[in-house]
């Protein structure tokens, strides 16, 4: 295997593996905003750190998916 091809494993599956969790953090910080705004309080935009919520988890979780993060690090056998 190519140094190049591990370290373009490396960057998607870290990609992806921070993606997630900042999407998610971001879904609930648009949830937090809406339910403000619903009670009559004045919280901010929400549609859009909803919207970018979903395109950071739905990235995320591509990232993970097309590196193969779940089959371990490309290159190793199967562990026993």
């Amino acid at each position: 295997m190519k140094p190049t091809s591990a370290w373009r494993w490396y960057l998607k599956a870290q990609g992806g593996v921070l993606l997630l969790p900042v999407g998610l953090c971001l879904f609930g910080e648009a949830v937090s905003r809406r339910v403000v705004q619903l009670m009559g309080g004045q919280a901010g935009e929400w549609f859009w750190t909803g919207t970018l919520s979903l395109i950071c988890i739905n990235a995320g979780i591509g990232l993970m998916i097309d590196s193969g993060l779940t089959k371990g690090f490309p290159g190793r056998g199967p562990r026993a």
